[in-house]
Parts: C-alpha cells; structure tokens; sequence
C-alpha cells in the first residue's frame, strides 16, 4: 500500500498519486483543480505576451513613424514564435528539475522584461527594424510557459482525466492570443491606431499578481520531478516523433495562424488596421475555447480517432479558403479561415490527449512496479519535446506566408496549397501509425491511440 502524500517546506507534496482513488477524492482532486486554475492564468498571461506582436504590426505605419513593408512584418511574428518554439525544451525540463510552483513562479515574473521594453520601443518613432527584432525575441519567453505548464498539470491528475485537465489547461493559455488582439481592438477603438504602448502596458500588473499568487497557492509535487536524462530517454521513442509531427500540424497551424491572420486579411483583402484587428481575435478565441473539447471528445472516443477526423477537416477548411481566395469573396475567406483555428483547437487537445495514452498502455502490459509513475513521467517529457516541434510549425507557417505574399503573385495561394499537402499526410500517419489494425498492438475501445502501442 502506497505511503499517505505529506507535505514539507516549500509547498512541496510527496508522495503524490491522483491514481490513488481514495486519495483523489478526499484530497487530491482539489488540490489539483486550485493548481490548474493558477497555472491557466499564468500560462494565459504568457500566451498574451508572446503573441502581442500579432498586435503590434497592426499598429506600425507611417502614422507613428514605424513604416515597414509586410515581408519586414511577417518576419517580425515569426521571430518570437521560433523563441518560444526553441525555450520549450529547457522550460519543460525546469518544471521537472524545480517544480511546478517554483518555476511558475519565475517564469511569470520574466514576463516582465519584455513586456516593458515593448511598451517603451514601440512608441518611439523611426525605431529600426533590428530593435523589434530582439524585443520579439525576448516575448518569446512567454512561449516556454506553456510547456512548463502542460508537463506540471498532467502530473496532477489521473489518467482518466488528463484529456479534460490538459484541455483546459492549454484552451485557458491558447485564449491569451485571442485576448492580447481584442485588447489591441479596443485600444485602436478608444484611443486610436497610435497609442501602442497601452496593449503592453495592460499586461504589466497582471504579470505582478500572477507572479504572486502562483508563489501562495501552488504546490510542488513530487510527481512532476523526473531523473535527469528523462527528455533524451524520450526522443528515442519513435512515437515522440509521430506524436510531434501531428503537433506541428494542429498547434503549429494555432499560433502560426493566430501571429498571421491580421496580416494576412491586410496584405489578401487590403483591410485597415482597425478592420483587421475587428475579426483576428475571433479565429483564436474559438480555437482556443475548442481545446478542452478535443481534450473531451478525445477521452470518450480516443485521441487518435479524433485527430483523424479533425485532420481531414483541416484539409476540406483549406480548400474552401482556397476557393474563397480565388473568388475574393471576404466573408467566405473570413468563415473559412475561422473554422480552421476551430479546428488547431480541437487537434491541440486530441493529440495531446494521445500522449499519457502511449505510456498508460505500455504500464499496463509491464510488471515492473513503478510503471504508471514512470508513465507520468515519460508523458511529462514527451509534452515539452512535442510543445518545442509542434510550436515550430507556427515558424513554418509565418516563413511561408513571407514567401507567398512576397512572391510575383502577391497572395496567399501558395502557402495554403503548402499546409493542405501538410494536413493530408498527418491524416496518412494517424491512420498508418495509431488507427490501422495490425498484430501485436493493444487496441481499447475508449482509447484507440494504444491501438499504436506495443510490448516493444
């Protein structure tokens, strides 16, 4: 019988184990829901300073002496989405090395840094481009929050309720880019499209109050600690890679789209500043609220089953903006493209879903006795690896859009032929790696990514 969790200075708990269900109800279950409302508000507030160079593009014009052309803009969202691609790694390794609470703790409160310096630079006319470039950078760290995060919840809770608890956890942090663009609405409703520094300056003492309400009521635990080595031990599995592939086609396409789409209506229809930023919110608001539905619908029906089918939706999605481009009808271009981010939403939580499945049934066929502990642990590692890949396609995305827009035809055709052939072959891999039937895998009805499972 496993020893009663207890804690020990720090906010540390040992001895942690939501698969305990005499533990989980008393105690456990509400520990846990305190944890993961604080690490949504933090994450959310991460997601907003990351992304707040979707909003700051819109701003830059003539008006306030900050003249660039849409090639220069475009790589000015791609440059913090590779930053907060390439930090999730090691942020996901500090949530392991120094818990939960601690590093939400710190890497909230560097969110100040760039923050700051974004509210200053961007009111100071004749700014070069450089300059922007490395604030860009530095509000990547926001990026690195979500995998940190991710890899502390899912210690948290069981098995059977990953789906939701992460989906909520990744929906409540996805929405910070749809509330970082509606901030930049109302700042050009109210105050005009000169008055940048209020869409930073909104965030500065929401940071302090995250900060200081993750170092009083979160806790550490024990769970989430993982040996050293746990990441490398992880990228050797083949499913790492799958499982990445199939991130970087659901939340690559979410921040990628959710740094570009007011770009994109501005440089494919000609939209204002004020036009733009009315619609750019709405795609990432309903993606971001569709994540904890994928988390749902992934735990009644499997992950892979769900990212199946949400795949092939992604593809129809991009044909139907495609027809929309090549009529210039606007409201069909606008639906289409809204549905798609539906659609990353509901991808975000199903593939992420599919994660602890990989290692829950491989702890069922093992004898060893720490399987399921060692389960939580490998899952944990496999998000932040997944986080990283997948957060790249958002560069992806960015880098070819530059290129379409840029190219002789001046629209976005080619990038969305690009992402369709993209969609298509993650469809392939899901039902050739998790959903085809072959021997030797263990299949479950409830959850068909251990179909692509074995003793091996």
């Amino acid at each position: 019988m496993p020893a009663a969790p207890h804690t020990r200075p720090g906010r540390w708990i040992d001895g942690w184990d939501p698969e305990d269900a005499v533990f989980w109800e008393r105690t456990g279950r509400r520990v846990a829901r305190r944890n993961l409302r604080l690490s949504i508000l933090s994450e959310h507030i991460g997601f907003s300073v990351w992304s707040i160079w979707s909003v700051m593009v819109l701003f830059m014009s003539p008006a306030i002496g900050l003249g660039f052309t849409a090639s220069e803009k475009f790589l000015l969202t791609t440059v913090p989405t590779l930053v907060g691609a390439l930090l999730r790694l090691p942020y996901s390794y500090a949530v392991t090395r120094f818990g939960g609470r601690n590093w939400t703790v710190v890497s909230t409160a560097a969110l100040l840094v760039p923050t700051a310096s974004t509210a200053y630079f961007v009111q100071q006319p004749g700014t070069e481009l450089w300059v922007f470039l490395v604030l860009g950078a530095l509000t990547g760290v926001g990026g690195g929050n979500f995998a940190s995060s991710m890899t502390n919840i899912t210690a948290f809770f069981p098995q059977r309720a990953q789906g939701w608890a992460l989906g909520l956890n990744a929906g409540g942090g996805n929405i910070g880019v749809a509330v970082v663009q509606l901030v930049g609405l109302l700042v050009v409703a109210l105050a005009g499209n000169t008055s940048p520094a209020l869409v930073a300056g909104v965030y500065l003492p929401l940071i302090v109050l995250a900060a200081l309400l993750a170092a009083v009521r979160m806790d550490n635990i024990d769970a989430v600690v993982a040996a050293p080595g746990a990441q490398l031990e992880v990228v050797r599995d083949r499913h790492a890679w799958w499982i990445s592939l199939l991130y970087v086609g659901t939340f690559g396409s979410f921040i990628g789209y959710g740094f570009a789409f007011g770009l994109v209506l501005q440089n494919e229809f000609g939209s204002s500043p004020l036009q733009a930023a009315t619609w750019t919110f709405l795609g990432p608001l309903l993606g971001s609220l569709a994540r904890p539905l994928g988390g749902r619908m992934s735990d009644r029906f499997g992950g892979a089953l769900v990212t199946f089918w949400n795949f092939l939706a992604m593809a129809v999605a991009t044909g139907v903006l495609l027809v929309a481009s090549g009529s210039g009808s606007f409201p069909l271009y606008l639906t289409a493209f809204i549905a798609l981010f539906v659609l990353t939403g509901v991808g975000n939580g199903s593939v992420y879903k599919m994660i602890p499945g990989i290692f829950t049934a491989r702890a069922a066929l093992s004898a060893t006795p720490d399987a399921f502990a060692q389960a939580r642990r490998l899952s944990g590692a496999l998000m932040g690896v997944a986080g990283a890949v997948g957060a790249l396609g958002g560069v992806f995305i960015n880098l070819t859009f530059r290129a379409s827009f840029g190219g002789s035809a001046a629209n976005g055709n080619a990038a969305l032929l690009t992402f369709l052939a993209f969609y298509v072959l993650c469809l392939v891999v899901t039902w050739a790696v998790y959903l085809r039937p072959a021997p030797g895998r263990v299949a479950t009805r409830r959850e068909p990514v251990a179909e692509g499972v074995t003793s091996a």
